[in-house]
């Protein structure tokens, strides 16, 4: 046999048709640990396990027969210790000094076979790693959702918070806070505009004859009543809130001196109408309206000077600051 083939890189057989091994190269014996004495005129199927001799005999001889060649039939034979070594095989059947023999040339797999096991193992890491990551995204995505819910919840909650904290608890109406930042607002933007402010003081006469006479309970009821009254009466952009104790607000955009005292005498009247729990309550007013440059004091001291007016003069009346300062509305 020819040097450069008894060593090339792969084995190589040559078997009859029958089977019998006539000649290998010493590749083919190093990988499989026998001797040439061992195998020549031995039978191939004496190296192979049954179920390969059935793939040998299934496939191998119908392919030679009839096509004179078989190309990569994996199959495993057996080394000199009995394990099984895998092969890739192509034969071709010829006819060498007259005899026909099939010459077959072996690869060795188990390298591929483990790179393939490499590979699957890597290419099943890799589908577990995404599918991590989908679990890991749908994970990000759920948490994400229940941090927007959150903060829906909180912004919910800042603003119910933002609600109880400027409003009056027992008449829900505004409280002072309110009142007092709105009323600076307001203050600006009517400057801004030009347009006319008015501001009214209510206080409810003798509100402490009511609870002496009557209990706090029904005082409450009353104030509760009260504030009622006031926002049925009022536009939605009037600003209406709890001063302190008996005491109510209301700032009356756009609304001028004598607008505000008709805005004013309604209030009086309505409150002087009602049927009450304790008989008869009345209110009195004071208004005042802003003029360039006032300030939210200013315009509070006039309202409550004027307010003073009303009660020193008997009661249930309104009287606005500028009769105060002999200015007729």
């Amino acid at each position: 046999m020819d040097e450069r083939l008894e060593y090339a890189p792969c084995g190589y057989l040559s078997i009859t048709h029958q089977g019998i091994i006539t000649d290998m190269n010493h590749t083919f014996l190093y990988l499989l640990g026998y001797t040439r004495e061992a195998l020549l005129h031995k039978h191939i199927e004496s190296i192979m396990s049954k179920a390969n001799q059935l793939v040998f005999h299934s496939y191998f001889y119908p392919n030679i027969n009839l096509h004179g060649h078989v190309e990569e039939l994996f199959i495993s034979l057996k080394n000199g210790w009995g394990e099984p070594v895998p092969y890739i095989l192509n034969g071709r059947s010829l006819v060498s000094d007259g005899v026909p023999v099939i010459d077959c040339v072996l690869v060795q797999m188990s390298k591929r076979m483990d790179y393939e096991l490499e590979l699957r193992s890597a290419k099943k890491q890799i589908e577990e790693a995404f599918w991590q990551k989908d679990q890991a995204l749908a994970s990000l995505g759920q948490i994400h959702s229940e941090i927007q819910q959150k903060q829906a919840e909180l912004m919910e909650l800042n603003a119910i918070l933002l609600e109880l904290s400027t409003t009056d608890k027992l008449t829900g109406l505004k409280n002072r806070r309110y009142f007092e930042e709105k009323l600076n607002d307001q203050l600006e933007q009517a400057a801004k505009t030009q347009q006319p402010l008015s501001l009214l003081i209510i206080d409810i006469d003798h509100f402490k004859q009511v609870n002496d006479t009557f209990g706090h309970q029904t005082g409450d009821h009353v104030l509760e009543k009260l504030g009622s009254l006031l926002k049925f009466h009022s536009r939605e952009k009037d600003i209406i809130a709890r001063y302190g104790g008996e005491e109510f607000v209301v700032i009356l955009p756009d609304i001028n001196a004598s607008e505000a005292g008709m805005v004013a005498e309604n209030l009086r009247q309505v409150t002087a109408q009602t049927v009450w729990d304790t008989g008869h309550i009345t209110v009195s007013i004071g208004i005042a309206t802003c003029t360039e440059g006032v300030s939210a004091d200013t315009l509070l001291k006039k309202a409550d000077e004027a307010l003073y007016t009303s009660k020193k003069e008997g009661r249930n009346r309104v009287t606005h600051s500028l009769k105060l300062a002999g200015k007729l509305l």
